[in-house]
């Protein structure tokens, strides 16, 4: 292993192993992987690639420029494939006739995780561009691991046993707050779910599952559970921990999705943006 490390003279710390190469793009959270496409379709790099996934949050590769299939075959080297969308590829557009829920996608605005109101949450998701916006449409991500490891000793004990009820009404009265009755409907009848506020990785991490998904905290005055919930928000969405993707075609972006939160930034609705997502099943919190 050749690790060559330049934050000493002002440039990002750049770590090589194997085929791949390794370059943090800020101090907290985002790491730039360089690999040769065979060895990325392979799955030798796939053990590495996990490790740094859980380590920086955020994976980016630039212009790889992967087709669906070469998609696929990478999100298959790291986890199970959730079959959503057309085989595996779900279409994320708010263009009606790519993506017919596209009226739900306008809460992606809005810091959230995915799959909040599952079972369990997805493990993590790989998206690729397809059709970029002339402007707006940046993603940006924000590491709730580290958030949650700088919090005060005292902090965490106080947040450690809480969970959250999750909905999609309250993600999606962010964008319409005053719903007609029948959309209202539509939206309950997606289940409420309860998470843990302080998930529990495999790897003995724990982060933060925070977001629009967030209704109340459990067993909590609804008042003070919502102005912790804020408070965490807040916290956790600081400059130190956020990393800001500016997109070019062909690039792919991983993120963990129980160890960051995520959102895209405004962009017209008719600017055709159009990205591929294939989504990894998720991995139960320890107790």
């Amino acid at each position: 292993m050749l690790i060559i490390n330049t934050s000493a003279m002002g440039r990002p710390e750049e770590t090589s192993v194997g085929k791949l190469t390794a370059i943090n793009l800020t101090p907290d959270i985002g790491t730039e992987i360089r690999i040769d496409r065979a060895a990325l379709l392979d799955g030798s790099q796939a053990q590495e690639i996990r490790r740094l996934l859980g380590e920086r949050g955020v994976l980016v590769f630039r212009q790889i420029d992967l087709s669906d299939q070469d998609q696929l075959t990478f999100s298959r080297t790291l986890g199970e494939v959730l079959p959503q969308g057309e085989g595996g590829i779900f279409k994320v557009s708010l263009d009606k006739n790519v993506n017919p829920g596209a009226e739900y996608l306008k809460g992606t605005f809005y810091w959230h995780i995915d799959g909040a109101t599952d079972d369990v949450p997805t493990r993590a998701s790989l998206l690729g561009a397809r059709r970029l916006s002339a402007s707006g449409g940046e993603t940006e991500f924000a590491n709730t691991y580290a958030a949650y490891e700088q919090l005060p000793d005292a902090e965490k004990a106080q947040i450690e046993k809480l969970r959250v009820i999750h909905s999609l009404e309250a993600a999606q009265r962010m964008v319409n707050p005053e719903p007609a009755y029948a959309e209202l409907k539509m939206w309950q009848m997606r289940p409420v779910k309860s998470q843990p506020l302080v998930w529990k990785h495999q790897s003995g991490r724990k982060s933060l599952v925070l977001g629009a998904t967030s209704s109340h905290v459990e067993n909590m005055e609804l008042d003070q559970g919502r102005a912790l919930l804020c408070k965490l928000l807040e916290w956790s969405t600081q400059r130190q921990f956020v990393y800001q993707h500016q997109w070019q075609l062909g690039d792919l972006v991983i993120w963990d999705n129980t160890g960051t939160m995520h959102r895209a930034l405004p962009y017209a609705f008719d600017s055709g943006r159009t990205m591929h997502r294939t989504t990894l099943v998720g991995e139960e919190a320890l107790t």
